[in-house]
């Protein structure tokens, strides 16, 4: 029984810090490329945020920016957060957030190289 649960809590702080590590990117990508009329409330649309400069499309956005409120039910510890969903999640996170990184890498990339000219 302990070893489950070490195994819960190993699978719901990993994706917890991956998703936030992400939405600090997100943030200071908005700070430093954004207009500052960005509609931005929360985490969720720090994702959607950044289809608009053209870091990936609004399909990805709408599918990975849900993955801030499964990093708000992790931190905020809610009770009826069932192992089973976040294990599911983690699942597909990985992939979401795979693909989000070589979004990332490949936009400031692009940026660099359209400084450099």
């Amino acid at each position: 029984m302990a070893q489950d649960d070490i195994k819960l809590s190993a699978a719901e702080r990993y994706p917890e810090r991956i998703i936030m590590r992400a939405i600090d990117i997100n943030q200071h990508i908005i700070s430093v490329l954004g207009k500052g009329d960005e509609k931005v409330r929360g985490y969720e649309d720090t994702f959607h945020a950044l289809s608009e400069p053209g870091l990936y499309d609004k399909a990805f956005a709408k599918r990975i920016a849900p993955s801030a409120g499964l990093r708000n039910r992790l931190v905020h510890e809610y009770n009826d957060t069932q192992p089973e969903i976040i294990y599911r999640s983690i699942g597909e996170a990985t992939r979401e957030y795979v693909e989000y990184c070589d979004f990332v890498l490949k936009f400031m990339e692009t940026l660099q190289q359209s400084q450099n000219q």
